[in-house]
Parts: structure tokens; sequence; C-alpha cells
């Protein structure tokens, strides 16, 4: 079983992602806290909005972007990846 609602590929696409950037899932503290705005009443009840810290760079990630909690720790991680590569391309 996927642990993202996402395609395989894309799953492994995120892997060697973070294989490539030095990144272990390890290093990431993650969290989830209750969305606002836009969702209706379910985004008051349920925590699907997913905090991100990577540890060794203090980098931290906020993602909201859908209703789904698996799908934004997924969005959640390329954001991140995203950061990381700005960062150690001296962006």
């Amino acid at each position: 079983m996927s642990a993202f609602p996402v395609s395989p590929e894309k799953e492994s696409q995120l892997t060697q992602r973070m294989a490539a950037l030095g990144v272990r899932e390890g290093d990431i503290d993650e969290s989830f806290v209750r969305s606002g705005g836009h969702g209706g009443q379910n985004v008051n009840k349920s925590s699907t909005c997913v905090m991100l810290v990577h540890r060794p760079t203090g980098l931290q990630v906020k993602c909201q972007e859908t209703r789904q909690q698996g799908l934004n720790r997924f969005i959640a991680r390329r954001l991140l990846l995203d950061k990381i590569e700005a960062l150690q391309q001296g962006k």
C-alpha cells in the first residue's frame, strides 16, 4: 500500500528526489493542525493541514492545499524539497 494517495510513479519520483538531495524521512518532523479558510466544515473538524520541519536545515513548510491529509503530506514534501534544493544551489 502506498504512503500517499498518488500514483506509484509520483511516489517513486519523490523518493528518488529525496535521495538525490540527501534528505531522509527521519530528518523530517511532521505535525498536523487544523486548516483554515475554504473547505467547509470539514477543515474545522479534522487536522488536514500538514507542517514539515527539516531538522538539519531548519526549513519549515505548511501545506493546506487540499482537504485530504494524505495529499497534503505529499505536496508538503515536494515544497520542502524545492526549498532544500534552492538552499543547496545558493538561491
